[in-house]
């Protein structure tokens, strides 16, 4: 059996990363905790019923691109429990966080049945979840207790701001106070709702496009957006996310399909974002000639 070959001792960076500002390294290509923590963007993926072979195909060609998988909605419950060990497992042992939807956990506390969710959530073997009030509304002390839950069950928790319903916008000034206060209760990141459709609803308008207004109000409430992940199902969303934040801005809700897609756009390997190699060199040749 042949060993497996890096893609760092075939291709030069400058041609497997033009932009220069993904993981450039055998080490941190191998260690997702690494890249993390110098700040490399992380794209979460939503997966809305992919069968065994399709995941594996999805785990083998853009495991290295991808940081979380959510299975959407409230698809868990409706899978083969020995199918749905074998996806949460196979995304693990690629150093994925997989977690199910926030709006199981939504219907968990319509229904007064956390404990059962989180219950049903470790004895599963998922390693995250999503606290939201996209559907329902949540208290700031019933959100603060659902994130410490999580933590408490050795979970990583994602949070999520905006609610689901068509036309809803985002209050820049209430997400900065949840966004502070959801980090101090222990929360990963802040999803920035936009559905897995990313039209009519929180950034994006009835086409899909950004509404430059609530874009401009969030940045002057929180100048720094490290710690916010932006939903951006559409391909022209995306780009307009990496030009303004540039290659290592947090993306969610990507389709399975579009991973190596979105990782070409994040290094400049794709004409949208074509920039990003050509500011990369011009770096480097700036601090050779000095």
């Amino acid at each position: 059996m042949k060993a497996k070959v890096s893609l760092y001792t075939v291709w030069p960076k400058e041609l497997s990363d033009p932009s220069g500002l993904r993981c450039l390294s055998e080490f941190e290509a191998g260690n997702r905790a690494a890249c993390q923590a110098v700040g490399r963007g992380q794209t979460m993926v939503i997966d809305k019923g992919l069968g065994r072979n399709s995941f594996m195909d999805l785990m083998e060609t853009a495991s290295d691109y991808m940081d979380c998988v959510k299975f959407g909605f409230g698809t868990v419950p409706l899978y083969h429990s020995e199918l749905l060990i074998y996806k949460i497992n196979l995304a693990k042992q690629y150093g994925i966080t997989v977690m199910p939807g926030g709006t199981l956990l939504e219907t968990a506390v319509q229904q007064e049945a956390v404990p059962d969710f989180f219950h049903a959530v470790c004895t599963l073997g998922f390693n995250g979840i999503e606290v939201s009030d996209g559907t329902i509304e949540l208290t700031r002390q019933k959100r603060t207790e659902l994130i410490l839950e999580g933590r408490k069950h050795g979970l990583k928790v994602f949070t999520e701001y905006g609610k689901k319903l068509s036309g809803s916008l985002i209050d820049a000034k209430h997400l900065a106070q949840t966004l502070e206060s959801d980090l101090e209760a222990g929360a990963e990141l802040v999803t920035v709702e936009a559905r897995e459709s990313g039209v009519g609803v929180g950034l994006f308008d009835e086409n899909g496009e950004c509404r430059k207004d609530i874009l401009d109000a969030i940045l002057r409430f929180i100048p720094d957006t490290k710690r916010l992940l932006w939903e951006a199902p559409l391909k022209h969303q995306q780009v307009l996310l990496l030009q303004k934040f540039g290659p290592d801005v947090h993306l969610g809700n990507i389709p399975t399909s579009d991973v190596l897609a979105l990782e070409t756009m994040r290094r400049g390997l794709r004409q949208d974002t074509f920039e990003f190699g050509v500011r990369e060199k011009q770096t480097r040749e700036f601090v050779y000639m000095i």
